[in-house]
């Protein structure tokens, strides 16, 4: 799905020639077994040997937005600091509307793309929080999701582009050091083509061992009904039982695509597997490289139908095998004696013992929440729980109104404003000063008690961030 910073929002014409082969070949691929159609089916148990590390159901109300312990709503035309139009030459923007997002009340998540009265296009794209998806040690990793991408079909699908992927989880925050952490493509589809890519994207832009900007990939087209007309399954596994290690992708459990350790080579393959794992992604974009270059120009069209949703029904992440998966929630902890704070609780950011230059405010999310934060202010919090066990990430609830151009970081630093930081995130825009989203960002393993500041350092003189609570995690 991601293109790096300064690649052409229309493909050339070898990737153009590429893709044009791989459409032929999945448009003569004979389509296999049927597959069950139904809306809403539940995450699946997991096969024998196999465990669930994480998933979402998508069983919430009508109307209602995802689950913000589990997403992040990405908002505007790129991430800030990062390349313009997600890298990627896509032309909506992204909202967190219920409008572009919610869920239907029938057990799916919908993510529709709209057309504005002045032609501009908005839509929505989502991460998890959790960025540590990988296999354990020795053991096999899977991503699955089970979805319907965007029912429309020929003219009228022009630029529609719904993915499902992963991210390596250094590329948060940091945003120009793609494609060497890793992209893992579980789905893609554009212009309505009944046709799944799964592609792998690695190494260094352009060329490298991933072929890039191109990646490696392949395509098939979906078993019994079209990819358009029905649920399918589709599904990732990173395979590190195995030497050399294998990557490879299913759709209705038949394989389609297989990527090894051997093909890629050092030291890229490190670059992609050491770091700390991934996140994952689901979006439906318009316009952009990929639907530009299958198409042959630039889409979307004066033809090109908005309201069509990707559903979602689920996504679950599975593991098996030697070593052990990640916990599904931190482990639970004894509540700190002698009133000190419990770290891996939720701490309300306006319950402070000390501050500079915090004023507190109501949270339209409810509650109180702390504001006006710019460079130098900070909030401490006294006593501070963290246990013997290191957290491995911290959590923020933040929003901000900030201007075009301003930013800065969110720093988690003990015992002293002037410490360095243990933690960090950058932050810019999220859309408004009560337009809020949780962002985590790693910190490097406090143990014990602590007072904690949260300190706001940024190149600007302006308010660039409001925050309503954050936690540790284990």
């Amino acid at each position: 799905m991601h293109t790096p910073p300064g690649a052409p929002a229309a493909l050339p014409a070898r990737r153009r020639k590429q893709l044009a082969l791989a459409l032929f070949t999945a448009l003569t691929t004979t389509a296999l077994a049927g597959v069950a159609v139904t809306a809403n089916a539940a995450v699946p148990t997991p096969a024998p040997g196999w465990s669930l590390v994480w998933s979402d159901d998508f069983d919430g109300a009508a109307g209602t937005l995802p689950s913000s312990a589990n997403w992040i709503i990405d908002l505007g035309t790129s991430y800030p600091g990062g390349p313009p139009n997600w890298g990627t030459g896509e032309i909506q923007t992204y909202t967190d509307s219920t409008a572009n997002l919610s869920h239907d009340g029938a057990g799916n998540l919908r993510i529709t793309p709209l057309r504005e009265s002045a032609g501009g296009w908005t839509s929505a794209r989502i991460e998890t929080v959790r960025t540590d998806f990988k296999p354990p040690a020795g053991g096999v990793l899977a991503i699955e999701g089970r979805l319907q991408v965007p029912n429309v079909t020929g003219a009228p699908a022009a630029g529609y582009w719904p993915a499902f992927w992963a991210l390596g989880s250094p590329y948060r925050g940091d945003y120009q050091n793609w494609p060497s952490v890793g992209e893992f493509d579980v789905m893609e589809n554009v212009n309505g083509i009944n046709s799944v890519w799964g592609v792998l994207h690695c190494g260094f832009a352009p060329g490298g061992p991933c072929d890039e900007f191109n990646g490696i990939g392949a395509a098939r087209t979906c078993p019994g009904a079209t990819c358009q007309s029905a649920f399918h399954t589709y599904r990732f596994e990173w395979d590190a039982s195995v030497s050399p290690q294998e990557l490879r992708w299913y759709v209705d459990g038949e394989q389609y695509h297989t990527v090894t350790q051997t093909r890629v080579g050092e030291p890229a393959w490190s670059q992609m597997t050491s770091h700390d794992g991934y996140f994952l992604l689901l979006n439906v974009a318009m316009g952009g490289a990929f639907p530009n270059g299958v198409a042959g120009g630039t889409t979307p069209t004066a033809a090109t139908v908005p309201g069509r949703p990707m559903l979602v029904d689920y996504v679950a992440v599975y593991s098996r095998g030697a070593g052990t998966a990640p916990p599904t929630t931190a482990p639970p902890t004894t509540p700190p004696p002698g009133g000190a704070r419990d770290a891996y609780a939720t701490i309300e950011a306006e319950s402070f013992d000390g501050q500079y230059g915090v004023q507190v405010e109501d949270a339209t999310e409810g509650g109180e929440s702390i504001g006006y934060l710019r460079n130098g202010d900070w909030a401490r919090y006294d006593n501070v729980e963290f246990g013997a066990v290191p957290p491995r990430d911290f959590v923020a609830r933040i929003a901000s109104g900030a201007g075009s151009g301003v930013s800065g970081l969110v720093e988690v630093r003990l015992d002293s404003p002037t410490s360095p930081p243990i933690g960090s995130f950058a932050i810019g825009s999220t859309g408004g000063w009560q337009s809020w989203r949780s962002v985590p960002g790693n910190v490097a393993g406090p143990t014990g008690r602590h007072p904690v500041y949260l300190t706001f350092t940024s190149g600007q003189p302006n308010d660039f961030v409001n925050v309503n609570w954050f936690t540790f995690r284990r």
